[in-house]
Order: C-alpha cells, then sequence, then structure tokens
C-alpha cells in the first residue's frame, strides 16, 4: 500500500491520460518511482534554495549546490586547490560580497562524501549552469566509488503548463512530488557515470579538444549534456568577429535599440533556449565590452559597475564588429577562461566557427 495521499488523483490523471484500467495504471507509476523510503533516506542535492524539496516530504536531508562553472577559471587541479580558485574568482567578481564561499565549498563537499555510504538524489534542470554542477557532483561521486545504481537523477527542461519553463523554482512542492513518478527520473546506469566523468575531464582540459564529443553525445539519462556542451562551445570567441554567441546577442539587443543594460540583459537572455547567465554577469560582460581598449559599447555610468538602469550606446567600433568587419579579439584582446581553458591576448587559437558548427584551431597568421 502506498502512503502518498495524491496517490490515487495521479493513478486517475494516467488512466485518463492513456486509457489505462486503476490497476494497470497504479502498476505502471509504481514500477516507475522509487521507494519513497529510499528518496526519504537519501542525500537529495539541488541547485539552489528556492526549490521547495522538503515540502514534498520526500527529502529530510537537503544540499544545495551553488556554482556558476560556465563562468571563470575551472581547471583540473585537485578538489581543495579548485574550491580555493572558485571561491576568488566569485569574490573577485563581485558574486561572493561576504566572502563565504570557502566555507560553504567545503561543507559541500564534505557532505556530499559523508554520505559515500548512501544514497543521491540530483533534482537539476536541463541549462548549462545545471548541466555542469550534476557533472561536477557525478564525478566526485564516481571518485568516491560510489556505484551508478544508488544515484538517481531527476533532471526536466520544461513543464506542462509553463510557456517558458526556467526551472524547479517555479513548481510547487506537490508538482517537484510527481517528477520521481515521471521519465525526468532516472537511476544512473555505470554508462552514464563514466560519461558524466568524460565530460567533467573534458571541461576541465587546458585545450577544448574533447567538448566536440561530449556536445555530440546522447544518454537516456544525461539527455540535456550534449545540448549543454554545444551551448558552451558557442561561448569561444567566434572566427567572423571575435564574439562569444551572448556577446553578439547583446550588442544586436543595443543595435535594435536596447536603451540600458537590464533591457539588453532581458533580450539577450529571450534569445537563449535555455536559460543561460543571471544579470549580474550579463552586466559584467556589458562592462569589459565598455571598459575595452577601443569599447564596443558606450555605458553612461563611466567609472561605475553597470547596473540595469546603465544606459547603452553601440559605438561606431561595436557596429563594425556586430558586422563581421572587425575582431574584437584582434582589436582589444582578451582574458577568460571557459573551463580549463585560458584565452587571453590579441591572438587566440581556439574559436568558434559558425560554418562548422565547431571549435577550430586558428593558423597563427589568421
Amino acid at each position: 500500500m502506498t502512503k502518498q495521499p495524491d496517490f490515487k488523483r495521479r493513478v486517475r490523471a494516467r488512466m485518463a491520460k492513456t486509457g489505462e484500467s486503476y490497476a494497470a495504471a497504479r502498476s505502471q507509476l509504481l514500477a516507475g518511482r522509487p521507494a519513497d523510503d529510499q528518496m526519504i533516506t537519501a542525500l537529495h542535492v539541488s541547485n539552489g534554495d528556492t526549490t521547495d524539496l522538503p515540502g514534498t516530504g520526500l527529502a529530510r536531508r537537503v544540499l544545495f549546490w551553488r556554482d556558476v562553472l560556465h563562468d571563470g577559471p575551472v581547471p583540473a587541479v585537485g578538489i581543495e586547490e579548485l574550491r580555493r580558485i572558485r571561491a576568488a574568482f566569485l569574490i573577485e567578481a563581485g558574486a561572493d560580497e561576504r566572502g563565504e564561499a570557502a566555507a560553504m565549498f567545503a561543507e559541500r563537499d564534505r557532505t556530499l562524501e559523508a554520505n559515500r555510504d548512501g544514497e543521491y538524489v540530483l533534482w537539476f534542470e536541463a541549462d548549462l549552469y545545471d548541466q555542469l554542477q550534476i557533472i561536477q557532483i557525478l564525478a566526485r561521486l564516481a571518485d568516491l566509488d560510489v556505484p551508478a545504481q544508488r544515484i538517481i537523477l531527476i533532471c526536466i527542461g520544461e513543464h506542462p503548463g509553463i510557456a517558458r519553463f526556467g526551472g524547479l523554482g517555479q513548481l510547487t512542492a506537490e508538482q517537484l512530488r510527481e517528477l520521481p513518478a515521471t521519465k525526468a527520473c532516472a537511476r544512473l546506469t555505470p554508462a552514464a557515470l563514466r560519461l558524466a566523468t568524460r565530460a567533467w575531464a573534458a571541461f576541465r582540459a587546458p585545450t577544448p579538444d574533447g567538448l566536440g564529443a561530449i556536445a555530440a553525445s546522447r544518454s537516456a539519462e544525461l539527455r540535456f549534456l550534449g545540448e549543454a556542451f554545444d551551448r558552451l562551445s558557442r561561448e569561444y570567441p567566434a572566427t567572423r568577429d571575435g564574439l562569444s554567441l551572448a556577446e553578439r546577442r547583446v550588442l544586436a539587443a543595443v543595435a535594435d535599440g536596447a536603451p540600458d543594460a537590464g533591457t539588453a540583459f532581458a533580450r539577450a537572455a529571450a534569445r537563449e533556449t535555455r536559460p543561460y547567465l543571471g544579470d549580474i554577469w550579463y552586466f559584467a560582460m556589458i562592462d569589459r565590452m565598455a571598459r575595452a581598449p577601443i569599447p564596443l559599447l558606450n555605458a553612461t555610468q563611466a567609472g561605475h559597475r553597470v547596473d540595469h538602469a546603465t544606459r547603452l550606446r553601440l559605438t561606431d567600433t561595436g557596429a563594425r564588429v556586430l558586422a563581421g568587419e572587425a575582431d574584437h579579439v584582434t582589436l582589444n584582446g582578451l582574458d577568460r577562461w571557459i573551463g580549463g581553458v585560458h584565452l587571453r591576448g590579441h591572438y587566440t587559437r581556439w574559436r568558434w566557427d559558425d560554418g562548422t558548427e565547431a571549435i577550430t584551431g586558428l593558423a597563427k597568421d589568421v
């Protein structure tokens, strides 16, 4: 007998959708979900505390994973050194004004390791931010010799009734409680765990040689990973203009009449298939383009950090770069990390080629 008070309602909902008998619908739902006692005793991990996992009644222990891994350095170093590097980056970026990240990361890692003999339930979304967190967690669990069958992944990229799904934080506790009985829930296989480990290594490598293989991968459990790595790859400066995809979308928004940074952020973000960056990171990107030696944007609040109200105007150079008539990297150079790859200087070997839809290595004289 199930103890879930809403289980009969879900059975009837399935009957209405599939035409199955009550017994058949009940059997399918029971077969497709983890047992409640397994869920309750597991360590639940998710991307942020806006997700009401405690309210589901399924999660007594919840660990929230916080780090914007697709910005700043994520080199292939030991776990303690990586914590130090990430904490320092977040402070420098103005995303950790209280200096709490180092202690948070250490406690996070201790909690994950302390459960190594138990079960894990990961609640995440389809976007790049979450997919990188998933592979970081899974690679760590693989290092701890946690068997794949003790890891459940619940991951969605859409939800019925929500036109533009932004994340699990939009769902009520009741809606979250439904997810373990859907196809969004999967107990991992060893193959999925190996893929996550390869993806984490490719992301942290000093060259982007392995990103394409992960972007082309297909996995029933890690079904959004390939798409996420394709989006990551498009942040490399393009062969045609030296811009990342996010930078180009910001410049295009300003060229199309966005008067301020808040509007440019909203318009650029709306063009993403999945949620990509929050406003803080977009504003930092705008600030870099406005403060470049040969600026692409004119920001009215000179000397201050860009915020929603900062007025923006495309410079003549910005217009030329956006038109593909000049190269942002050649003009201004760059100093940016994408995972373990450090892109710097006025010559950057690794570029995104829109023609081949792949990262390519340029010859020195190009």
